[in-house]
């Protein structure tokens, strides 16, 4: 009997040890934090929290989680997905630095998003896909440089959103937003044609910009401290730099373009490919055609032009005689080619004394008589010798 007694009552027990251990374990993970059925803070934790608790009743309602070290990481956004009834989230003063797509997806009933206070530089497009309940969401004071509106598609329910005191010099709006209130002062925000969508969004909505007369150009010097809102930019002058952009960067793809044609204009006709096959290169087009003549036409007109400049001189070097003096060498040549041209004459039989007078005076009347020539030795011993 004593035995059975025992039992019964250690059987007794067990629930209660249970109970009362799980009690104890629930409270050394929550031992910083106020839980009630439906709300749970754990603000004054002292930054002991890296990671979001797991032993919290699941129907909360709201949770903040101020005040810790928690960096939203894989397994945080799992354990959020367990909280489906949460209508509002606090993570702001933690160290979260990136916001990865679908962090919140399974939240389809959250109205109150902060995370503001921490480290955020980069919000990816679909960081808050699933809230189609989002109205008001906090992001002031961390560190974003850029923001895509895309990353608003999904907010259907979005009316109040906070910017301020972040590093944004531009917000380009690209869907109707339907809000409320907007908070976009302390950002370096640059007055030029990167902020006109949404210096036109401004005025043409409904929406309320807080704190407009604080929302004010940093750059450049001759807008600063005006409102974002009310600053000077012209849309002309912005159409004509974005025109000149795009010729700029349609003239300078041309050019690369007309580079490669040219490159394989000059290359052979085929190619032969990894298969070892033959491949065509790409025909030339018309335009190709027309710079081929016009720099055929232009070499042609400069290669005429260098002819004419140079052909007198090649004229006169060419057709023009120059004359000079003969050596002695030179004379007794002379005379031995005029010997033996004078006994290739056919002999005369009648001779008469006067035919070779009147023969050599030919021939003496083409030879200048003081030109600078030495005169043949053989007609002066002739002369001297009829005479």
């Amino acid at each position: 009997m004593p035995l059975r007694s025992n039992r019964k009552a250690l059987n007794m027990k067990l629930p209660w040890l249970v109970i009362m251990a799980g009690t104890l374990f629930l409270n050394s993970v929550t031992a910083d934090c106020n839980v009630t059925s439906q709300t749970v803070t754990c603000e004054e934790s002292g930054k002991n929290l890296s990671n979001i608790p797991t032993k919290f009743f699941q129907n909360v309602t709201k949770l903040s989680l101020k005040n810790n070290n928690i960096t939203l990481k894989h397994s945080d956004k799992e354990i959020l997905q367990s909280f489906t009834n949460l209508t509002e989230l606090y993570l702001n003063e933690n160290v979260i630095t990136v916001l990865y797509n679908n962090s919140f997806c399974n939240l389809t009933k959250l109205v109150i998003l902060d995370i503001s206070n921490n480290n955020i530089s980069t919000v990816h497009k679909a960081a808050f896909a699933g809230l189609n309940q989002l109205s008001v969401l906090n992001l002031s004071y961390n560190m974003i440089t850029q923001l895509d509106s895309d990353a608003f598609t999904c907010l259907k329910s979005l009316t109040v959103l906070n910017l301020q005191y972040n590093f944004l010099n531009s917000f380009h709006i690209k869907l109707p937003f339907k809000l409320i209130k907007i908070i976009l002062a302390g950002n370096p925000w640059t007055c030029s044609c990167d902020l006109l969508d949404l210096q036109i969004w401004l005025t043409a909505s409904n929406v309320t910009m807080e704190n407009e007369n604080s929302t004010v150009c940093t750059f450049p010097n001759t807008k600063k401290k005006f409102s974002i809102k009310t600053a000077a930019i012209q849309p002309a002058d912005c159409k004509i730099e974005k025109t000149s952009l795009e010729n700029s960067i349609t003239s300078t793809s041309a050019i690369k373009l007309k580079s490669s044609a040219l490159l394989t204009a000059l290359a052979p006709n085929n190619i032969t490919g990894n298969n070892g096959t033959h491949a065509e290169l790409p025909l030339l087009g018309k335009s190709w055609t027309f710079l081929a003549g016009v720099l055929g036409f232009v070499l042609s007109t400069t290669l005429l032009i260098f002819t004419a400049l140079k052909c007198p001189t090649w004229y006169r070097y060419l057709i023009s005689y120059s004359h000079r003096r003969l050596e002695q060498n030179d004379s007794e040549m002379f005379e031995q080619e005029f010997s033996a041209d004078m006994s290739s004459f056919p002999t005369v039989l009648d001779t008469n004394n006067e035919d070779p007078v009147v023969i050599f005076e030919k021939i003496h009347a083409f030879v200048p008589g003081e030109d600078g020539f030495i005169e043949d030795k053989y007609i002066d011993s002739y002369v001297t010798k009829e005479s």
